[in-house]
């Protein structure tokens, strides 16, 4: 087998200060080795990246009890604690919390593509990888490892690919088109981010089914996530550059508060002149004044059912998915007219 930079099982037994049986022992699941002993040989065989292919089909066999958990969205901002955005905190602790109650550790991994990759990383039972980008690297690297692995959102590069679970986001989209409409909102722009991912794709794609159904022009702005409010804002003055529209859907409650501050700014009123909301909460949606409408995700149900999707690979057991879950949209005063500001 190919070893990477010249790394051979003699380095690897004298960086972890073992044996050269016992490194070979330990990569391929066999032999008397301590669980402790046999752990930090694996590690640091992947820290030197020596024969990582040997090393998960070893791990394969024998389980460590653990699974990792990527974050794409926070990988693609660059940072893991944005600011006032809580909807990853929630997904992270439901995983953590049921995983847990079913004898399993979890693992928050950055990008495992990039270097340094942590210890043990590629040597998990599994992984839950949420919002894939097209052509995910992070996907390429899980199939190429043979690593049973089960998505947050659709993979929008795999469609033969069900082992997902996701609230059902166009339901959600439609619900607040129609409220939009109910309040009298004839004219709609959404804002979505550019990130690659079935999110901002099929949002794109619900809005303009819905639009044609509706006989209403679409409006479509694009805003990086990485922008956040800065972006937000920057649409808002182009927004009332083409024409105040009747109602503004934001992806992300970073966007919809910038975009309140635009539209402020040019003396747009909200909820009266243009009716507001964003399709994920955070704590800018709820604490903005008004305060903005929004789509809470159901992060416990939805990650239950990652959870059975993936132990169900592990197992290599069929699956059951795809599976959509329900959410809830909280209307908030930055979208109800005639009704007492909440």
């Amino acid at each position: 087998m190919a070893r990477s930079k010249g790394v051979t099982i003699r380095d690897v037994a004298q960086r972890a200060g073992v044996s050269v049986a016992a490194v070979s022992m330990a990569l391929n699941g066999t032999g008397t080795l301590s669980a402790a002993t046999r752990l930090r040989v694996r590690a640091v065989a992947e820290e030197m990246d020596y024969q990582a292919d040997a090393l998960a089909r070893g791990l394969r066999r024998s389980s460590v009890g653990a699974i990792g958990l990527v974050m794409r969205s926070l990988d693609s901002l660059g940072e893991y604690a944005p600011r006032g955005v809580d909807v990853f905190a929630r997904y992270i602790g439901a995983v953590s919390a049921q995983a847990m109650n079913r004898g399993l550790s979890v693992m928050l991994v950055p990008d495992p593509t990039k270097r340094p990759t942590p210890p043990l990383a590629l040597s998990l039972d599994g992984y839950i990888v949420t919002m894939p980008h097209v052509d995910d690297p992070v996907v390429e690297l899980l199939e190429r490892r043979d690593i049973p692995y089960v998505t947050l959102g659709r993979d929008p590069s795999r469609p033969e690919f069900t082992d997902w679970a996701n609230e059902d986001e166009s339901a959600s989209f439609r619900r607040i088109y129609e409220h939009f409409a109910a309040n009298g909102a004839r004219s709609i722009v959404l804002l979505r981010g550019t990130d690659p991912n079935a999110w901002n794709m099929d949002s794109e794609a619900t809005y303009r089914a819905w639009c044609e159904g509706a006989g209403i022009t679409p409006r479509v702005h694009t805003s990086a996530e990485r922008a956040g409010e800065r972006g937000g804002e920057d649409i808002a003055h182009a927004i009332v550059d083409e024409g105040v529209p009747d109602a503004i859907l934001c992806h992300t409650g970073r966007q919809a508060a910038g975009v309140l501050v635009g539209l402020t700014a040019r003396g747009v009123s909200v909820p009266d002149r243009t009716m507001l909301a964003a399709a994920s909460d955070s704590e800018h949606t709820r604490h903005s004044r008004p305060a903005i409408s929004a789509v809470e995700l159901h992060a416990t149900e939805t990650t239950l059912a990652l959870l059975d999707l993936l132990q169900a690979r592990i197992a290599d057991e069929p699956g059951a998915g795809p599976v959509l879950t329900t959410s809830r949209f909280r209307i908030r005063a930055s979208s109800r007219r005639n009704h007492p500001s909440a």
